[in-house]
């Protein structure tokens, strides 16, 4: 296991490299990625959450998918769009409405560099859109707009695991 980057950390503000060793190591931040995730628990964690800034992603999304994808891509497929509630392991405790596609198709990687292309919708589809988003620096708060933007940045003020991180940034 491996500890969870917490909000204002670099890291998780700067975009991920793409993976180009697919090798023991790679597989060993993958099975670790899977046991934090557990723990935490969570449906997605993305390496730059555990501090690696490596293009790479697992999920567990229950009934709709379970697995790893690496140099991941979300192409949004017709559908409209969802907005459901959605947190963070690296901004514990809190959820707002975020809106994101309703279906989408993820290509990549798989841990030993076969190509794999999912289509996903719902659930499975935020999920994706969630963990690309931290490859790409981006946390979700960054697409909250009006009132649900205005109370995220109260609770991150006040929440207990703040310190001294700063945001929005």
């Amino acid at each position: 296991m491996k500890p969870i980057v917490l909000l204002g950390q670099p890291v998780l503000h700067t975009p991920t490299r793409p993976v180009t060793e697919f090798d023991d190591d790679l597989r060993e931040l993958v099975d670790a990625m899977f046991a934090t995730m557990a723990a935490a628990p969570g449906a997605g964690l993305a390496a730059n959450q555990v501090g690696v800034d490596l293009r790479v992603f697992v999920y567990d999304c229950g009934r709709q998918g379970r697995g790893c994808v690496v140099n991941p891509r979300v192409e949004r497929l017709p559908g409209g769009l969802q907005d459901g509630e959605e947190g963070c392991l690296s901004v514990p405790g809190l959820a707002y409405p975020t809106p994101r596609a309703q279906h989408v198709r993820c290509t990549g990687q798989d841990p030993w560099g076969e190509e794999i292309a999912i289509e996903a919708d719902g659930f499975l589809a935020r999920c994706f859109q969630h963990e690309l988003d931290h490859l790409d620096g981006k946390l979700y708060l960054e697409r909250l707009g009006g009132k649900s933007r205005r109370r995220a940045e109260r609770d991150v003020k006040s929440a207990p695991w703040h310190g001294d991180a700063l945001w929005p940034v």
